[in-house]
């Protein structure tokens, strides 16, 4: 259960310190509200990792926090901090990126990462409510 719930809590980590940061590129930009929809703009690329952050960490929490509760094997383990791998290298990918509009290796290994590990996860969470 330790991994588990060392994953959750960097998942959460990952969002707060996102949030943070959007917080201070407003304060730095003097940007109270909205943002322009320009991909190459600091403060858009922030809005928007915060935002895929907080659209994924919080399933990937929950459905790691349940895997590891029905005493997870080692390849679930694993699988639980790729996930968390996947979602920092994702919100990296986003943030250093000098345009969201254009490809970067760290947001396609992030969001692959992802959606492998989280399913992964599902089906690790759904078999172990069926074996009891």
């Amino acid at each position: 259960m330790t991994t588990a719930w060392i994953c959750a809590t960097l998942l959460a980590l990952l969002v707060f310190a996102l949030g943070f940061a959007v917080s201070a590129t407003r304060g730095a930009t003097r940007t109270n509200f909205g943002y322009t929809a320009d991909p190459t703009d600091r403060l858009y690329k922030m809005v928007r990792a915060h935002g895929n952050a907080t659209e994924y960490a919080p399933a990937l929490a929950v459905v790691i926090l349940m895997v590891g509760a029905r005493n997870p094997s080692r390849w679930m383990e694993w699988t639980m901090i790729a996930a968390v791998l996947a979602r920092y290298l994702q919100a990296a990918g986003m943030i250093t990126s000098h345009s969201l509009a254009e490809a970067n290796p760290l947001r396609f290994v992030g969001s692959i990462g992802t959606y492998l590990t989280g399913f992964a996860l599902v089906a690790a969470a759904f078999l172990r409510t069926q074996v009891g």
